[in-house]
Parts: structure tokens; sequence; C-alpha cells
């Protein structure tokens, strides 16, 4: 049975990293998670930032390019983004003309873009297979 929380005592810390530098990527199956969550040079917490880059696809993303300077896994997220989301919208605009294959890549890139998101929002760095190393190095510099 628990017991009752005093509510006078102060509530133990929740192992936030308070600094950018502790940030240790650990390999995990479908991507490397990162134990210890920061905050963007934007105030955001790093998940809800690295959410927010796919939001509104390549726009978001290149917002995030521009406003982010420390954080490396929100300049990861805001990347691939961009690359993706920039691609998804040139496929559509040359093949979403065809009826079945418009909608196929529309729901393609639906599914894409929510997978992206949670994966953002759980702090998990999915490299995509072509443009997620590409990201990955530019996020590095």
């Amino acid at each position: 049975m628990l017991e009752p929380v005093n509510p006078c005592l102060p509530l133990p810390a929740v192992g936030r990293a308070d600094r950018l530098e502790s940030l240790t990527p650990q390999p995990r199956e479908g991507g490397i998670h990162m134990e210890e969550q920061g905050r963007s040079s934007t105030g955001l917490d790093e998940s809800v930032a690295g959410l927010l880059c796919y939001m509104f696809g390549f726009i978001t993303g290149i917002i995030f390019l521009i406003v982010e300077k420390e954080s490396r896994f929100v300049k990861f997220h805001a990347m691939q983004s961009t690359v993706t989301f920039l691609g998804v919208f040139v496929i559509l605009v040359v093949f979403g003309w065809i009826p079945l294959l418009g909608t196929l890549i529309w729901i393609g890139s639906l599914v894409l873009w929510l997978f992206l998101m949670v994966n953002a929002l759980r702090g998990k760095l999915y490299e995509l297979p072509i443009v997620g190393k590409m990201a990955a190095e530019k996020a590095n510099k």
C-alpha cells in the first residue's frame, strides 16, 4: 500500500539535466534515446521543441534551424524535418495529380509525420535511412 505524501515536504528531484553536456545518447531499439532531456535555447524542453520541428513540416524545421543555437537534439530534428518534408512536398507536387499514387504518398507522409513527431516527443533521435545520417552530420557542426 502506498504511503500518503506530506504536502509540506519537498518532492525529490526527478533526474532532469541542468546542463547540455550531461546528455549522453544511449543506443536502444528503434533509434537513440536521450536519457536526460535539457532545455533548448528557445526555452522549451528539447523533446517539445523536437516535436514542434515537425508540426508544420519543413516550415517549422527551417524556423528551428534558424532559431536554435545550442541543442544538437533540436537541430537534428529540425534538419531531418526540413529535408524529409521538403522532399515529400516536391514528390507530392510532381506525382500528386495521379489519383491513386497521390493518395498513397499523402497517407504515407501522414504516417511518417506522426511517427517522427511521437519519437521526437519521446526523446529519441530516430534517423531515417538516408536523411537521418545527413541530419546528424549537420546537427553536430
